[in-house]
């Protein structure tokens, strides 16, 4: 049995007057760091860039009762099983489909991530994308740094226009939404596609309009995606679907990697089903398909849509105040498995 429940299996208070020590993963944010250092003990790895193996993470996790990772971190049973006092893992990322879930919630480990934080932030940077792939933002800079550039043309670098042009939004969530709303400077009705449609309020305001993936697709010049990555979701958009689509449509992904089967998507684009992609996400990250990497009419950025200054210091603060909730035996503002608390 954990140390972190008590003879019932259920939750037990932090011992009073105990000092936490929290495990960091990766190097984050300092405001992060300083949050932790004013009521926990911290070992962070120091080194910008560098991710832990598993055997690493399993190597230092004893001894430790927080742990506070990033997105790129696979925390499943293996890992835990490194840690029999571990109380919290504190996910400094939208989303924990890295975090065996059902098996911490096994163990009386709380699991908290930083959502809200980054819509804003997101939502900008779908939009760089999609306005970089409509317009060759990437392969004009790339154009010109190579000496071609040799006066005004009727010609050159002609692309896809987006006033006036219907988006399709694919996850209606908060950072959909927020896609949407940017849509209205735009003049560009919007198509989208949830499982939950929002209230008729909200579609009116957004002028937005729910239809099934296949209209979606069927019918939006560009098309942005923002769900959740589950099983459902996984190869979300595969030859199929790129089959349905417009020859003159986008796609922008800022979710996560794997909703897109690459490898279809870079068949449509080599073969003109589509117009072209801007991408944040990859489905092997850090690797990236090298079909995609040989194409011009892709615009590949290395997973930064949060990254922002403002946005990643109130992720990594955020992160810090759920273990700092924790162990002052309040519920955590962000938990993603309240059964640990009794609730659900």
């Amino acid at each position: 049995m954990s140390t972190n429940t008590d003879q019932k299996g259920q939750r037990a208070p932090w011992p009073a007057g105990q000092q936490p020590r929290v495990l960091v993963t990766q190097a984050v944010p300092q405001p992060g760091i300083d949050l932790l250092r004013t009521f926990a003990g911290v070992d962070a790895n120091p080194d910008e860039g560098v991710i832990w193996s598993k055997e690493e993470l399993k190597a230092r996790l004893p001894g430790h009762d927080a742990l506070y990772c990033l997105l790129t971190d696979t925390i499943d049973a293996e890992v835990l099983d490194a840690a029999p006092d571990l109380w919290v893992i504190a996910n400094m990322a939208v989303g924990f489909n890295n975090i065996d879930i059902a098996e911490a919630t096994r163990r009386g480990i709380s699991v908290t991530d930083t959502p809200g934080e980054i819509t804003d932030t997101t939502d900008d940077f779908a939009w760089a994308l999609l306005m970089a792939a409509a317009r060759r933002v990437a392969e004009a800079d790339r154009f010109t740094r190579a000496g071609k550039f040799h006066g005004w043309g009727p010609l050159m670098l002609l692309g896809g226009g987006v006033a006036g042009r219907t988006l399709g939004v694919v996850g209606f969530g908060r950072i959909g939404q927020a896609v949407a709303r940017r849509a209205l400077g735009f003049g560009m009705p919007v198509l989208y596609y949830d499982i939950k449609p929002v209230d008729a309020e909200t579609e009116r305001e957004l002028n937005a309009r729910h239809v099934s993936l296949d209209e979606l697709l069927a019918n939006a010049d560009f098309v942005s995606l923002h769900v959740n990555y589950t099983p459902e979701t996984h190869h979300l958009l595969s030859r199929e679907q790129f089959a349905h689509m417009k020859p003159t449509a986008y796609v922008v992904n800022t979710a996560r990697g794997p909703v897109i089967d690459e490898a279809a998507l870079a068949e449509a684009l080599r073969d003109g089903q589509i117009a072209g992609a801007g991408l944040d996400v990859y489905e092997n990250e850090p690797e990236v398909h090298p079909a995609l990497l040989a194409l011009e009419n892709v615009v590949l950025a290395p997973h930064i849509a949060s990254a922002s200054i403002d946005t990643r210091n109130a992720m990594a603060t955020m992160a810090a105040e759920n273990i700092k909730a924790v162990v002052e035996n309040r519920r955590p503002p962000n938990l993603v498995n309240p059964e640990v608390w009794g609730e659900g």
